[in-house]
């Protein structure tokens, strides 16, 4: 019955009734306009205004997570037979955490052919004591002030390449791979159609802290764009691309201006109609711990390169963010108010997210085999901590919607949105 159900008559009959008294002047024609029924009629639009798109999109993000988790399943049993010579490139910039020992991973890969190039814009960004042997180091003293520095080192690095490599992997120097990364990485390049494969990162501090556990479910949102078919980008830390297609479309030029490889990359290869494939066996924990105000800036600095080079993208994640959070406020205001409708509503927003959290962590989990202690005490965070995330995604991307001016690295860059068919400058 009404009254008992979720759904009580408390909350449907006076909004029927208020409607009806705001709308109709006792049988005349005209309008009353009874301050106190509009103010209430309209409250109610606004509730439902927010919920409604709310609950929309939380049932829908639920679409593709059963082809997701086949698809995982999928690429971690698959055995690559065709593992051409590489060039992995990674590039380096001063002291990270634990910066020996992530180098030490990528110099002992599961690949019979690779060699490992670790470029910097001088000798003094490399710290000593963190090279492994047999390292090929370059350096790459260019100073072009529109492209950004770790930019420069890559478009430095590709031509010191040896010869005979077929396949360019690049890296990032604050991740630990595991010993299967770069056979996962390479092996979807031989697929039809694949212009380059991407991994992503999975944040899991070592011993964590509130703000990076923190940081880790806010960042691992982005991975559920990763999946099946053609991914909407690469990430610069585990991505791959065929040395012919690289020279092919010119993934120099495009990084000519540029502060982000990644973006820059993923362009040109769309812009080519070849797909970006996404390699759960690339994934890459990362295990350094920051404070609350590296973690915010961080994250600001995130969306403000997303918002220039890729503003769709942003657009659609600050729209999506704003009804999220619009929605549980309304709801948690409703249901203090008394409204059983609301508590309904907000356990319907709110239970698909981490839902789909748990599901991240979970593929991520079986992506990353040698986590798995540190997974069976923190995977519960990905579930439970999700709202709290989608309330600090809102706040990221509104503060990255001012100013177009980035710190990294120890410098500054004023990012400038890339024309038709570019890729992105900065100057």
């Amino acid at each position: 019955m009404l009254g008992k159900g979720p759904i009580s008559a408390s909350w449907l009959a006076p909004t029927i009734f208020l409607v009806s008294f705001c709308t109709l002047d006792g049988g005349q024609g005209g309008i009353v306009g009874n301050p106190l029924a509009c103010y209430a009629t309209s409250l109610v639009f606004w509730y439902w205004f927010f919920v409604g798109p709310a609950l929309l999109l939380a049932i829908l993000s639920l679409r593709g997570e059963r082809k997701r988790a086949a698809y995982v399943e999928r690429r971690l049993a698959e055995t690559p037979h065709d593992l051409p010579p590489v060039s992995v490139i990674v590039p380096v910039k001063g002291q990270d955490y634990r910066l020996r020992e992530n180098l030490a991973a990528l110099a002992s890969q599961d690949y019979p052919d690779y060699e490992l190039i670790v470029v910097a814009h001088s000798a003094a960004d490399i710290p000593p004591g963190v090279l492994p042997s047999g390292v090929h180091v370059v350096l790459a003293p260019d100073d072009d002030a529109s492209t950004g520095e770790k930019v420069r080192n890559l478009r430095t690095a590709v031509t010191a390449a040896r010869k005979r490599s077929r396949v360019y992997a690049f890296a990032d120097s604050d991740g630990r791979v595991t010993p299967r990364w770069l056979r996962s990485l390479v092996a979807p390049l031989g697929e039809k159609g694949v212009g380059a494969s991407t991994g992503y990162r999975w944040y899991a501090p070592i011993p964590p802290t509130f703000w990076s556990l923190l940081r880790g479910v806010w960042d691992a949102v982005a991975l559920s764009r990763l999946g099946p078919g053609d991914c909407s980008f690469a990430w610069g830390g585990a991505m791959a691309i065929k040395r012919e297609t690289f020279h092919e479309l010119d993934i120099r030029a495009h990084w000519k201006g540029t502060v982000s490889d990644d973006y820059a990359l993923s362009a040109a290869v769309r812009a080519a109609k070849l797909t970006i494939a996404f390699a759960p066996g690339a994934m890459v924990p990362c295990h350094e711990r920051l404070p609350a105000g590296e973690v915010l800036a961080w994250m600001r600095r995130q969306m403000t390169i997303t918002r220039v080079y890729n503003g769709g993208l942003w657009w659609l994640a600050l729209v999506a963010h704003i009804f999220y959070c619009g929605g549980m406020a309304a709801s948690i205001v409703a249901s203090f108010r008394g409204f059983r409708l609301a508590e309904w509503a907000l356990i319907a927003q709110l239970s698909p997210g981490m839902l789909k959290g748990l599901n991240r962590a979970t593929l991520a989990k079986a992506s990353l085999p040698e986590c798995e202690a540190w997974f069976k005490r923190h995977l519960w965070v990905h579930a439970i901590w999700v709202p709290l995330g989608t309330w600090l995604w809102l706040a990221v991307l509104t503060a990255s919607a001012f100013g177009n001016t980035i710190r990294w690295r120890g410098y500054s860059y004023k990012l400038r949105r890339p024309a038709a068919g570019a890729a992105g400058a900065a100057g």
